[in-house]
């Protein structure tokens, strides 16, 4: 495709197959997508168990859907960095070590806000 060419772009139906593609590529090849998909469920289950408000679904699922966002974007900076450089070079990896380190603080944050949905719908309401 082209930038700015419209006859080269897809239509949305196919946009969308493309990237339930992606998703799918990604969650057969990738283990850390799977580790994120499962604690997502681990945390909707708890959510059903302890009986969360919707404002606490809300937070939850957000917070799922950024983290498996972030790291499928981590994934499609890894990708590239292997395609254009396939041998090892020290900057591949600094890239691919920051962008795995974003993914990092963005999971601990997120930990730290079910930490408080959690305890909030336990313990105070």
């Amino acid at each position: 495709m082209i930038p700015g060419s419209k006859s080269d772009h897809p239509g949305f139906r196919k946009s969308f197959l493309f990237a339930m593609q992606g998703f799918r590529t990604a969650v057969t090849t990738e283990r850390n997508i799977k580790v994120m998909l499962a604690a997502g469920a681990c945390a909707v289950v708890a959510g059903i168990v302890v009986g969360l408000d919707l404002l606490s679904w809300a937070v939850v699922i957000l917070c799922c859907g950024v983290v498996i966002m972030a790291e499928l974007f981590n994934t499609a900076v890894e990708t590239v960095v292997d395609l254009v450089s396939p041998e090892f070079h020290p900057l591949a990896g600094r890239a691919k070590d920051i962008a795995a380190a974003a993914v990092w603080v963005l999971s601990t944050l997120v930990a730290v806000v079910g930490v408080l949905v959690f305890v909030n719908a336990i313990f105070f309401d």
